[in-house]
């Protein structure tokens, strides 16, 4: 990046003479009551936008990075999404000034997984409580009825369990605490939703550990939305350290960087 410094003052060849300069007023001395007074306001205004990001990204909103191709090809790996917090709210406090909503069949969520509390999961729903959820080569049925899933992706590979599910011996890989709570929620080959429980998947089905494995998402373990897509970078094409340490280097690094790396079409996209 080429620096452009402040233009220096230029002097006129061939002057006749140079008049002599005017004295400036000295700088009358800021009283120190006035320094603590402006610093004092300073700290507010930076105390007042920190208490105001921290509200909106503990209540409403909060950014997330996508770390996994799950949800493929509706989220993608290096996606950052703008998650609702208040969408699913419970009712209380924001059931009244803000728009509230169940959690429905297809909907996209984010939540702690019973497993792994600690982190965050993003999935779609496909069963709601009350529902009967069954997987027969790759088809999901729900209440005895195919659904149609146009944002699914399905590779060419075969696993019993997880294409056809529930099955009645357990896979290598399933939560052995699941294996035992599933058995009591099966009727007649069909997975039976308990109160305040959600059955999930993830779209990309053959790369997904989702609740075939480890169970039902609980109510209270629910999140919110993903909203909006706000940023996605495709760091699979990130270049090469360069051998060199030249401006022309990185400033070509820079550019590859803006030209390959933000996708740009997903900027902005609402998750659907």
């Amino acid at each position: 990046m080429t620096e452009i410094a402040t233009p220096e003052a230029q002097l006129m060849e061939g002057s006749a003479a140079v008049s002599a300069p005017t004295e400036e007023p000295a700088a009358e001395e800021v009283p120190a009551r006035h320094r603590l007074a402006g610093g004092w306001i300073t700290l507010q205004s930076l105390l007042g936008a920190v208490v105001v990001a921290m509200f909106i990204m503990t209540f409403l909103e909060q950014p997330f990075q996508i770390p996994s191709q799950s949800m493929e090809s509706t989220l993608l790996i290096g996606d950052y999404v703008l998650v609702d917090k208040v969408h699913f709210a419970d009712g209380g406090f924001w059931g009244h000034p803000l728009p509230y909503g169940e959690v429905n069949r297809g909907d996209v969520i984010v939540f702690r997984p019973p497993p792994h509390p600690e982190q965050y999961y993003v999935k779609r729903v496909i069963g709601v409580p009350g529902d009967r959820v069954r997987l027969v080569n790759k088809q999901v049925f729900v209440n005895g009825r195919p659904v149609a899933e146009s944002y699914t992706q399905h590779l060419r590979e075969e696993d019993h369990y997880r294409d056809n599910f529930p099955q009645p011996e357990p896979a290598a890989d399933q939560d052995p605490r699941w294996w035992m709570q599933m058995r009591a929620v099966v009727r007649d080959g069909e997975l039976v939703i308990p109160p305040d429980s959600y059955f999930v998947l993830g779209d990309n089905r053959e790369r997904s550990l989702d609740s075939r494995y480890w169970g039902f998402v609980p109510r209270q373990n629910i999140v919110g939305r993903p909203l909006l897509i706000y940023w996605s970078v495709d760091r699979d094409n990130a270049p090469a350290a360069g051998l060199t340490d030249d401006k022309l280097s990185r400033l070509a690094d820079l550019l590859y960087y803006v030209a390959h790396l933000p996708r740009w079409n997903r900027a902005l996209r609402v998750v659907r």
